[in-house]
């Protein structure tokens, strides 16, 4: 009991353990000593953010991937998905609604689907941003080349996510056919280089993973320092080769979170949909273990039951100002405010 109190002092005094004191604490963390963890997980996220929750717009803009990733809905072989793509137009829609309800943060995710070259992706942000200088503009795009990184930052773009998905290279390798566990990492390392806030992150409770594993993804984001840390449960689709294997758990996925929260101390966290979908107040417990960015979707309502990366998402069939009034309450419950900005890093400094 005592090395367990020593252990979530010294983390929450110097946000850092090491691999072996993480492990222990994962093998070995009871009830009252994560409700410990979740304290100073709230505490140290007090210090640089206060009592804030960042609200961010998403607009998933296309269904369609050429990646195959075993767990993930919109897979490339899954021939039961409608596919989709929003039109320019479309995104631009999706953008007014959402900055007329306050959004100052527009999160642009995507399938890794090819139509959308570096030009068309370019000439979305470049509108975006003209025709609303003061948001800013989040991609979420999959890996592509240095040189597009690089455009779409010369555009406006301002953060880039691309979850790490695991730090395992054998776990990667066997969940993701075709693709490169060193690209995946070296895209982080190139769209820090260029200047964008990055989001990394990963998934609690996919087949197969080991506590030494979640282990490795701490101390991964530990080195990179990502600006925002996207972690959440994996949650099975029926349509996929994962499908009737064990879900991750809400319990496993705050911990996670906690133990993020005071590795980089500094970073934003959301509470993910996954979240909420697993469990009714799924968002305001992640809020409870140190998390502080939410983003509800602006995409349209036709468009949001196609982008089914997991089973039984919730909120596919809100409008966007239901979604914004629902979210908010849920955030006031937990004692905590809405901030509709920018959202930016706490150590960003914007240049308008």
């Amino acid at each position: 009991m005592k090395t367990l109190d020593l252990l979530l002092e010294k983390l929450y005094n110097t946000n850092n353990l090491t691999r072996e004191e993480l492990l222990y604490l994962l093998e070995n963390l009871d009830q009252v000593h994560t409700e410990k963890l979740f304290e100073y997980a709230r505490k140290t996220r007090e210090r640089y953010y206060g009592n804030k929750v960042y609200m961010r717009g998403l607009i998933e803009f296309s269904n369609i991937c050429r990646m195959n990733c075993l767990y993930c809905g919109i897979r490339r072989d899954n021939k039961k998905v409608q596919r989709y793509r929003l039109s320019h137009r479309e995104i631009l829609e999706c953008c007014r609604e959402g900055y007329a309800l306050g959004y100052r943060t527009f999160v642009l995710q995507s399938g890794e689907d090819p139509w959308y070259t570096v030009e068309r992706l370019t000439d979305i942000i470049t509108y975006i941003k003209s025709m609303f200088p003061d948001v800013a503009v989040t991609l979420s795009a999959g890996e592509r080349p240095e040189e597009e990184y690089r455009a779409f930052f010369e555009a406006g773009a301002d953060r880039y996510l691309l979850r790490h998905e695991t730090a395992s290279r054998s776990l990667y390798e066997s969940l993701h056919p075709g693709a490169s566990f060193d690209n995946r990492r070296n895209c982080l390392y190139i769209l820090k280089k260029i200047g964008y806030q990055v989001g990394a992150g990963f998934m609690v409770g996919l087949p197969g993973q080991t506590k030494e594993d979640l282990v490795e993804d701490l101390l991964f984001l530990k080195e990179l320092e990502p600006h925002m840390i996207g972690i959440g449960p994996f949650i099975p689709h029926k349509e996929t080769p994962l499908g009737s294997e064990k879900g991750g758990t809400v319990e496993d996925t705050l911990v996670m979170l906690a133990l993020t929260r005071l590795l980089v101390p500094d970073c934003l966290l959301p509470a993910t949909t996954a979240m909420g979908t697993l469990h009714p107040e799924g968002r305001e417990l992640a809020l409870m273990a140190g998390a502080n960015v939410v983003m509800p979707n602006l995409s349209p309502t036709w468009a949001r039951p196609k982008y089914e990366l997991y089973q039984d998402k919730i909120c596919t069939g809100d409008e966007a100002a239901h979604c914004r009034g629902c979210i908010e309450r849920r955030i006031n419950s937990v004692g905590m405010v809405v901030d509709m900005g920018r959202g930016d890093h706490c150590n960003f400094e914007h240049t308008a």
